[in-house]
């Protein structure tokens, strides 16, 4: 992974506590602070044949572990996480010098955004975990699934009425000391942070690469009532992929 400002500059790769430095929360948090990480085609594409991996390079893994290993908790839509297979963080995936140097718990948990609880109780999100996960679901959500869910040693949130409030879900997160949000999608999960303005910082890696077809865009949802206004962080280059940082304006 390089800094390339130019084609006639070269630097030498970046190190772990520089990147960690890029990429580190701000110090100090009173609130929940949300860092969003994609990886996208240059056209637009969020995935492949319906996953994200095939567009993902070993830079863009490391920056992703790196998400893991800064923060509170692990953010993601129900769909997502059903698509991707995700089972819970383990201890050997993140960097245990590095958390307990930053006060972080073992592992972070994942917290699902899900309005009917359509995380099933033999899913290996809880099963397959060290950290129960945290269910952020609504009290439309079937009760059966809830209960099944609490039985299997799920912490279900109920945030909201028939949709999932965002604002009422971190808050429950900031109840448990989670501030350090690493949020890895979905387009529809992105398209509501977007829209009720809760993204802080936008991770994205542009993979060098045109995929076509019909893939949706790395954010899906209504309008907001204005843009949101980003600025530049920081830019890495690795393989012809363009790694961006952007912070809240």
């Amino acid at each position: 992974m390089l800094w390339r400002p130019r084609e006639d500059v070269q630097t030498p790769p970046i190190g772990d506590r520089d990147l960690e430095h890029l990429y580190a929360y701000p110090p100090g948090l009173t609130r929940p602070f949300v860092q969003v990480n994609f990886v996208s085609s240059l056209d637009g594409a969020v995935s492949v044949d319906g996953r994200s991996a095939a567009l993902g390079n070993p830079a863009d893994k490391r920056v992703f572990a790196l998400g893991r290993d800064l923060a509170d908790v692990v953010l993601v839509g129900a769909g997502t996480a059903n698509a991707e297979g995700y089972r819970g963080v383990k201890a050997t995936e993140v960097r245990a010098e590095r958390r307990a140097r930053l006060g972080l718990s073992p592992v972070p948990p994942i917290a699902v955004v899900t309005a009917r609880c359509s995380i099933a109780p033999t899913s290996p999100l809880v099963t397959d975990t060290t950290t129960p996960p945290i269910i952020l679901t609504t009290s439309a959500a079937p009760p059966d699934r809830l209960t099944a869910l609490i039985d299997a040693g799920a912490d279900v949130v109920l945030a909201g009425d028939s949709r999932v409030d965002l604002h009422a879900a971190l808050s429950a997160l900031d109840d448990r000391g989670l501030r350090r949000i690493d949020c890895e999608g979905g387009p529809t999960l992105f398209g509501a942070l977007i829209d009720e303005d809760l993204v802080d910082v936008l991770c994205v890696t542009y993979a060098p690469l045109l995929a076509g077809g019909g893939a949706g865009r790395i954010a899906f949802g209504p309008f907001p009532d204005a843009p949101r206004a980003m600025s530049l962080d920081s830019v890495l280059e690795h393989d012809s992929a363009l790694l961006l940082r952007y912070r809240r304006a």
